[in-house]
């Protein structure tokens, strides 16, 4: 009898084991579900609602309506186009500028040793978690007295104040995790500095700078505030500020439906950049997390 009851306990076991597992499974996806909804719901009600007009809206709210014209008055509309434009030129160019800075700042804080790096560091950190509101008052001076008021050049100026500084920082934390022996290896051949970077370092930091480029350049894409202080006419406005300033045709008609129209409009070049660059995006993040 006592050998029966030996024989079947592994088997419960087992199966208890198999039964915990199924759970905590079934538990995780639900979890994982209610994340995806969370996250997507906002994006997929702004889509219902772009396509609905008028008391449509009021009805069956989570339905589409198929109804494109808010979408096809946008594409009709210059001054919306041209601030896709103005946002395009404005990010890429914020986001290049900031990569070619930070991985210079970065390769000096990270490989260079001289006294002040560790107050350097602490310096970066302070700048990249200053208000914009603290720096809006000096800013809009210094703009206006180098002559870039209504300008793009102002915004990627100003813009390069945020961006700089977190580049900076993030990639400092990846060229630490690079062997030593590469770069003692190339001052033996005799390279410099400026070239070790280039040459060496540059071309295995690709997920690295992927990560960081589009951090950069969400941030320059969705950034209102300095948009809206150093532009001032339609033809310079990027497209966060020309959404603000949608209005309706008449001063008691809240354009909610041309709003999340161009909301989504905005948001599609941030998903195809990600879907683009998705592999080299978490090959960054998680590069350095395991050391072997």
């Amino acid at each position: 009898m006592q050998n029966a009851i030996v024989q079947r306990s592994p088997r419960r076991l087992s199966s208890l084991y198999r039964t915990k597992r199924r759970i905590v499974r079934g538990l995780q996806i639900f979890a994982l579900l209610l994340v995806l909804v969370y996250t997507l719901f906002p994006y997929y009600w702004a889509f219902v609602s772009s396509t609905k007009q008028g008391a449509a809206l009021y009805r069956s709210a989570l339905l589409p309506a198929l109804d494109f014209t808010y979408y096809r008055q946008l594409i009709d509309n210059p001054i919306f186009m041209g601030s896709l434009v103005n946002s395009a030129y404005v990010a890429v160019s914020t986001t290049f500028l900031s990569l070619v800075i930070g991985v210079s700042a970065a390769y000096a804080l990270g490989r260079i040793d001289f006294p002040q790096r560790r107050a350097m560091l602490m310096i970066v950190l302070m700048i990249s978690i200053f208000p914009q509101v603290v720096v809006l008052s000096g800013l809009f001076e210094l703009i206006n007295w180098m002559g870039l008021f209504n300008r793009p050049s102002a915004l990627i100026l100003t813009y390069l104040l945020s961006t700089v500084p977190f580049t900076t920082w993030i990639l400092t934390t990846f060229i630490r995790e690079f062997p030593r022996e590469l770069e003692e290896a190339a001052i033996i051949d005799g390279c410099s500095h400026f070239r070790i970077l280039t040459r060496i370092l540059l071309p295995l930091m690709g997920p690295s700078l992927a990560s960081t480029g589009i951090l950069a350049f969400i941030l320059a894409w969705n950034e209102f505030l300095f948009a809206l202080t150093f532009t001032l006419t339609d033809e310079n406005r990027t497209v966060p500020v020309a959404i603000g300033l949608i209005a309706g045709t008449s001063r008691f008609e809240y354009p909610f439906g041309q709003i999340m129209a161009a909301s989504v409009t905005v948001t599609l070049p941030l998903i195809a950049v990600v879907l683009v660059f998705q592999r080299r995006i978490v090959a960054g993040l998680t590069a350095g997390a395991v050391k072997g």
